[in-house]
């Protein structure tokens, strides 16, 4: 008995095949990129943090703290900023000197050459009151 069916693929379902292949595989080449961009901001946004951290800790213990927004390049890409605010003094008494609370503010922002980003961190320092004017 024989068929002059001959066993395999046609040309049409090989086609088919290869497109399904490729819309698959560019699916997930997406989607590898995403991942990727995704732990790139992570890794910014976390190297950020840390200048951002450092910066505070600094602030107010080398030198007194003042009234001040300064900003400045960080290196590696990253800008940064401070602020540094009275808020409210509180009247020396005898024995005691004034005080004065502090609202300091460190950014640091960044560009990924589409968009700017930024960390902020705010806190509260007690410091010493400013000398009254004369």
């Amino acid at each position: 008995m024989r068929t002059d069916r001959q066993d395999g693929f046609t040309l049409l379902e090989v086609l088919v095949a290869l497109l399904i292949t490729g819309v698959a595989m560019g699916a997930l080449f997406q989607g590898s990129l995403g991942g990727i961009a995704a732990a790139e901001r992570a890794g910014r946004s976390d190297e950020a943090l840390s200048r951002a951290r450092s910066r505070l800790a600094v602030v107010g213990r080398a030198s007194p703290l003042v009234a001040e927004d300064r900003q400045g390049d960080d290196g590696g890409g990253y800008r940064w900023r401070l602020r540094v605010e009275p808020l409210a003094v509180q009247p020396g008494e005898p024995g005691v000197p004034a005080r004065t609370l502090y609202a300091v503010q460190v950014t640091i922002g960044w560009g990924d050459g589409r968009q700017t980003h930024s960390v902020t961190l705010d806190t509260r320092r007690l410091g010493a009151a400013p000398p009254a004017p004369p």
